[in-house]
């Protein structure tokens, strides 16, 4: 099997209908970073020295290939990442190997085969 991570820079809001929604298109779990900053192509607003910026999750996935672009889509479909500017992003990379996913191997397997 070849798997893909998906890293997705979100607000804390949309973290949980992200999670529904990768879990909808066959994501088996994921990891979830809390209080990450971020910053766009303009400077976030300042009062008094204070930064006024929504917290940001960073959501790690870690899927099989053949599921990770429709994963992928509907991640951003419901994050508006495309539709309303500083939202968040998401992204995709190869990974090269794997460790302690075997017990979800089989789960995949089913998906996979269901699919195709």
């Amino acid at each position: 099997m070849r798997f893909k991570l998906i890293l997705v820079f979100a607000e804390d809001a949309k973290t949980d209908k992200i999670m529904d929604a990768a879990r909808e298109a066959g994501a088996t779990g994921a990891t979830i970073i809390n209080h990450a900053r971020g910053e766009g192509l303009k400077a976030k607003k300042t009062f008094f020295g204070l930064t006024l910026e929504s917290q940001r999750d960073v959501v790690l996935f870690l899927v099989e290939e053949h599921m990770s672009r429709q994963i992928l889509e509907r991640i951003a479909e419901v994050g508006e990442f495309d539709t309303s500017p500083g939202t968040g992003i998401a992204v995709q990379i190869d990974v090269e190997d794997a460790v302690g996913i075997a017990h979800q191997a089989s789960n995949i397997s089913k998906k996979i085969e269901e699919e195709l």
